[in-house]
């Protein structure tokens, strides 16, 4: 009984978690100003895309063959 009660609690905070309204500014405030380089103001929507500098994309290359490491010029011995 527990067990239902938990998959149903978990269904519907999740499918609450799926509705999506047009966004706009609280009342009595507005958008931030437009930034110098950009040419119009930005909507809300383009304000929540994430710019490539914040979110680089991945490198997921895997090793394709082996290679020798090269020299490490600072690839020293401890000095005591």
């Amino acid at each position: 009984m527990k067990a239902l009660f938990f998959l149903v609690a978990t269904a519907l905070a999740l499918s609450a978690c799926g509705g999506r309204v047009a966004l706009k500014p609280a009342t009595g405030n507005s958008l931030p100003p437009k930034p110098e380089t950009a040419s119009a103001v930005p909507t809300p929507d383009q304000l929540l895309v994430p710019d490539v500098q914040s979110r680089p994309k991945r490198s997921d290359e895997q090793l394709k063959r082996s290679e020798e490491r090269q020299n490490d010029k600072f690839d020293l011995p401890p000095s005591h």
